[in-house]
């Protein structure tokens, strides 16, 4: 059954890092809320999915997602998820090198050790020597994960943003860029160049981005690569795995396997 929740808030007087663990059952959904303090929420296990008004993301097992201080959004548990929030104040989040804007990362194996480490640092509990030193490793081991590109973004344009989240409720491959442009209510020829100008690249390649961010969230949620080529309009299963792999590095077996082989807990 979806639940929709709302943030919990760190104290301004907290440490630059204060690290919590929640889980949340399949369907789980925190309405549109912001936070004083940028979120690195690291999916334990489980994916998470992300809205703004400037795109959408997907977080799949093992990686973490960056929320500026500030930023509205909304987010969907996909799957049972175990998610480590990190809650950093500015001068955290600036030492970290984090950006202004939404972003997936890596999460490397050390990271994960040092989110279990700071997990057992309350908030509120004098800082000694040892806890300071987790602290400040976690913060520039978060800032020393790769950017990962598992976002789609959303034109500013109205006409554009409402079709593309007409899409976004439904995303397959057959959506052809005539429908989307009826949708937008603009000429092919209009639409195509106002959508390249907008987001920086063509709607077929948007297409096939939310795509595959719609199939990792499908796959870290338990469906089967076929049930998820054949839902998100593909040809074949070996066609949509070709695609991922091209763009993912990984075939959606291997992506998965990598994603749920390492587990904090």
């Amino acid at each position: 059954m979806t639940s929709i929740l709302t943030f919990e808030p760190i104290e301004s007087d907290s440490p630059d890092a204060v690290v919590t663990l929640r889980e949340y059952p399949c369907g789980t959904v925190f309405a549109r809320h912001t936070h004083r303090r940028g979120q690195f929420a690291y999916a334990s296990t489980g994916a998470m999915k992300m809205f703004t008004d400037l795109g959408n993301w997907v977080v799949p097992p093992q990686r973490a997602l960056w929320v500026p201080a500030g930023v509205s959004h909304e987010m969907h548990m996909r799957g049972d998820v175990t998610m480590l929030n990190t809650y950093l104040n500015e001068a955290a989040a600036k030492r970290a090198g984090l950006p202004e804007q939404c972003q997936v990362f890596a999460v490397s194996p050390l990271l994960r050790h040092l989110l279990g480490a700071a997990l057992e640092i309350g908030p509120e509990q004098p800082l000694s020597v040892r806890n300071q030193c987790v602290l400040t490793l976690l913060v520039d081991e978060i800032g020393a994960m790769p950017e990962l590109p598992l976002c789609a973004p959303i034109p500013t344009e109205p006409r554009l943003a409402r079709s593309c989240h007409r899409f976004l409720d439904a995303p397959t491959q057959r959506i052809s860029i005539s429908e989307m442009a009826d949708w937008s209510s603009m000429s092919r020829r209009t639409f195509t160049r106002n959508f390249r100008e907008s987001i920086g690249m063509s709607f077929v390649s948007w297409r096939q981005q939310v795509c595959l961010l719609e199939a990792t969230a499908r796959l870290s949620k338990g469906s089967s690569i076929t049930e998820v080529a054949i839902e998100l309009g593909y040809s074949s299963s070996s066609a949509f795995t070709s695609v991922f792999r091209r763009n993912l590095g990984d075939s959606p077996a291997r992506y998965l396997a990598k994603s749920k082989g390492a587990s904090l807990f």
